[in-house]
C-alpha cells in the first residue's frame, strides 16, 4: 500500500519586516513545515506503523531546493521518501493558484498511484483550502474534507472519517478508497523528530522533478490569479492609555464608559 502526503514549506514573518516589491524581504522570514501538513504526515505514519503489511509513505511538495531542509522534517518523522517539483516556470509565478498546484500533483498521483492521498486542510500562507478536494476531483478519487478523526487500517477498502461542517456540526461518513482526505489540525499529536529520525532522513531520497519530467509545460502553471501589489495595511487606533494608580485609572475608565453609554450614571 502507498500513502501520498502533500506537504508545503511556508514562511513565518517576523513582527517587524520590510516589503520588497511583491514579496517580504528574506531577512524577515523563517521557513517551516505547514502546520496542517504536519498533522497529515502524522496520520500517514500512524497508519503505516499500525499496518500488518508494508505501507510506503511518500511526501510530495512543490518548492525550490531550499525547501528540502524543511521536507526532511517529514522524512525524519517517518515518511519513506519525497518528491519535490520545481521549475523556472513555477519560480516565475507571483502566486501559484489551486489549479496550477493540482495540475502538478495530478501528475505526481499518476506516477505514484497511491491508494490514499492526505493533504492539510489549508496552507498558512495563501490559505486557499481547496487543493485536496480539487485534486480528488481531477484524479477521480473519492474525498472528504476537514477530517478531524480517521479510522482506517491499511488494506481496507473503506475509511471511516469524522469531519467538520458549518455551524459546529460534525459528520461521520465512510469513504471508499482510493481517496483524498484533507486533514484538520487536532486530529492527532504530531511527533517531534527524533535525533535518530533526523539522521536517517539525511539518507532518504528526495527526488527532484521539473515540469518536463511530469509531462507538463510552462502554460500548466500559468494560473488565472496574479499578485499585483503587497503592502502593510494602515491601522487606526483610538486607544486611550490611563496612567496612574488603580483608583485613579478606574475612575477615569468609568467616566469614559458612562460617556459612551456603556454603563449608566
Amino acid at each position: 500500500m502507498k500513502i501520498l502526503v502533500t506537504v508545503k514549506e511556508v514562511a513565518a514573518v517576523e513582527d517587524d519586516f520590510e516589503i520588497d516589491g511583491l514579496s517580504i524581504d528574506e531577512r524577515y522570514l523563517e521557513y517551516d513545515l505547514n502546520e496542517w501538513d504536519d498533522y497529515a504526515v502524522e496520520a500517514a505514519v500512524q497508519i503505516a506503523e499500525a499496518a500488518d503489511e508494508d505501507v510506503e509513505v511518500v511526501a510530495a511538495t512543490i518548492g525550490p531546493e531550499r525547501s528540502e531542509e524543511t521536507i526532511r522534517m517529514a522524512l525524519a518523522k517517518g515518511a519513506d521518501r519525497a518528491v519535490r517539483v520545481w521549475d523556472d516556470a513555477i519560480a516565475e509565478q507571483t502566486l501559484l493558484d489551486v489549479d496550477a498546484k493540482v495540475s502538478v500533483f495530478e501528475q505526481v498521483v499518476a506516477e505514484e498511484e497511491p491508494d490514499l492521498v492526505l493533504t492539510g486542510v489549508q496552507a498558512a500562507d495563501d490559505a486557499f483550502g481547496a487543493t485536496g478536494v480539487a485534486l480528488a476531483n481531477r484524479v477521480g478519487y473519492q474525498w472528504a474534507a476537514v477530517v478531524n478523526d480517521l479510522d482506517y487500517a491499511a488494506g481496507d477498502d473503506v475509511a471511516t472519517v469524522r469531519r467538520e461542517l458549518e455551524g459546529g456540526v460534525e459528520e461521520i461518513t465512510e469513504v471508499d478508497l482510493p481517496a483524498v482526505l484533507s486533514i484538520q489540525t487536532g486530529i492527532n499529536e504530531p511527533r517531534y523528530a527524533s535525533l535518530r529520525g533526523i539522521r536517517q532522513a539525511q539518507q532518504k531520497e528526495i527526488a527532484p522533478h521539473d515540469l518536463n519530467d511530469l509531462g507538463l509545460d510552462a502554460e500548466t502553471v500559468d494560473g488565472a490569479l496574479e499578485l499585483v501589489d503587497m503592502y502593510e495595511p494602515e491601522s487606526e487606533s483610538d486607544a486611550t492609555i490611563f496612567e496612574g494608580g488603580a483608583e485613579e485609572t478606574a475612575a477615569e475608565l468609568a467616566a469614559v464608559l458612562r460617556e459612551k453609554g456603556v454603563v449608566g450614571e
